[in-house]
């Protein structure tokens, strides 16, 4: 069934479990995402973000994804991730998305605050669920790698008033987590999860999910993260599949799709399971 965020992340904050955010840029991976859902009868959120389009359009994302989680037999919140400009999540709003991202976390605070609280108060006029971004969450490569991270880190006392300000649905927050690959194992600030977690009462939301440790995942969640995302990991199992396919001496793309499936279905269930989230829905 679609649903909103609020719908899917209020009773795991409640119930001091996590539900996995997974992108899916093609309809294989929204197959493995929710078909694993429904077999772990999890709640689940899928979409999208701004810097994945090049890959797959939003409108045709909507067009798979949004029938897809009506479908479904367990909630399934559609996400836009990190949306970068009003014009795009705007659009998402207008395909049927039900949770928005508005990434305004580079802009001065005021700006941000402005931005967002313009967003929230559109989207929910229609029902429709807002997350915001404080502080930065950096790339672990590229152009938005930060000479010192702890330096955009989301300060508590900070996210107190954008959450009053803005009346955003989740924040999220950045506490030694990094889009992308990690070089090194990273060190999270799990005391201002907590604080974080305290001041705002709202779902926290822990972005850069893929290379983390299953120690630092569950701590994070006992703390007060309530929704965690996921790409890196189920985009490598989708590659893997394929190879495993092509080394089983499968000759075409229709052979290939049930082992690209099956090894993004392993990694969503691993996700689900460590964050908790089976058997809630």
């Amino acid at each position: 069934m679609l649903v909103n965020m609020r719908d899917i992340l209020l009773p795991a904050k409640e119930g001091g479990y996590g539900v996995g955010f997974f992108n899916a840029v093609n309809v294989e991976m929204a197959r493995a995402i929710i078909e694993t859902a429904e077999e772990l009868h999890a709640p689940v959120m899928i979409g999208t973000a701004e810097i994945l389009l090049p890959v797959m359009e939003l409108e045709r994302v909507a067009e798979y994804v949004i029938p897809m989680a009506k479908k479904a037999s367990v909630p399934v919140c559609v996400h836009y991730d990190h949306g970068l400009t009003f014009e795009r999540c705007m659009e998402a709003l207008s395909l049927g998305f039900t949770s928005i991202m508005y990434d305004c976390s580079t802009s001065c605070y005021e700006e941000n605050v402005e931005k967002v609280a313009e967003i929230v108060k559109i989207c929910h006029a229609v029902h429709v669920t807002v997350e915001g971004e404080l502080g930065h969450v950096v790339d672990n490569a590229g152009s938005g790698k930060l000479e010192n991270p702890s330096d955009y880190f989301t300060n508590p006392e900070t996210a107190r008033d954008f959450a009053a300000k803005t009346g955003i649905d989740a924040l999220a927050v950045a506490i030694g987590n990094a889009h992308g690959d990690y070089t090194f194992p990273p060190k999270l600030d799990f005391e201002r999860i907590q604080t974080i977690a305290e001041k705002t009462n709202l779902p926290l939301v822990l972005h850069g999910g893929s290379g983390l440790s299953d120690e630092d995942f569950q701590k994070t969640v006992k703390l007060g993260v309530s929704k965690i995302n996921i790409f890196t990991d189920i985009d490598k199992a989708g590659k893997r599949g394929l190879e495993a396919g092509i080394a089983a001496g499968e000759k075409s793309m229709m052979g290939l799709i049930p082992y690209e499936i099956a090894e993004m279905k392993k990694v969503v269930k691993e996700k689900i399971l460590l964050f908790g989230s089976d058997a809630k829905a």
